[in-house]
């Protein structure tokens, strides 16, 4: 049985590098989603691949939710275009309204406050805070450092073997998707005895 997505929490950088194959990488992210009919709830900022992403949407006609913390808005760094802005305390309350907006979750190319985004989902899938699919787009390459080190913790045993499937990677989005569809929960730590951990 296949999920389908109403919306999606697309997390990635604000920054612009230097390549454009990233800018156009988030471009088409949005677009793709919008085409599909699947809603983007994002960072709501207008910098970067952040930006890049709600504009591919816009112009496809998608629907674009931005969430962002107050001192950012107050940075003039909000994307009004957005087809709902939300302006929440900080990035606690920002991330939990990913979660609670979204049936799963995209990562692409990004830094610190990505990976952030991106271990707190895969975080609270393990232990069963919300049941949806987290995928990475592993375009160009961009992750393979960060795929070593996951497998690294599986194989050390940081990572319980019921658990290792939580990140879904895909090197297209398509891909990506569908294998996000076919995504089944995983027995989550809170469901786990005290003596099995």
């Amino acid at each position: 049985m296949s999920n389908s997505f109403n919306r999606l929490a697309v997390y990635c950088g604000s920054a612009t590098p230097a390549d454009p194959r990233y800018m156009q990488l988030a471009r088409d992210v949005g677009q793709t989603l919008a085409k599909r009919g699947i809603g983007v709830v994002y960072g709501g900022g207008k910098a970067g691949l952040m930006g890049a992403v709600a504009s591919g949407a816009l112009d496809a006609g998608g629907e674009v939710i931005g969430v962002i913390p107050q001192a950012l808005k107050d940075m003039e760094v909000a994307n009004l275009d957005c087809t709902e802005l939300y302006v929440v305390a900080n990035m606690h309350e920002r991330k939990q309204m990913f979660t609670d907006m979204s049936d799963g979750f995209v990562t692409l190319p990004g830094g610190v406050g990505t990976m952030d985004e991106l271990w707190e989902a895969v975080s609270w899938a393990q232990l069963g805070y919300h049941q949806s699919p987290v995928g990475l787009l592993n375009s160009f390459g961009y992750y393979d450092g960060l795929l070593a080190f996951n497998r690294e913790m599986a194989e050390t045993g940081f990572i319980r073997e019921m658990h290792r499937d939580i990140l879904i990677v895909g090197d297209t989005l398509e891909g990506l998707l569908e294998k996000m569809a076919e995504y089944q929960p995983i027995q989550t730590i809170v469901q786990m005895r005290a003596e099995d951990l």
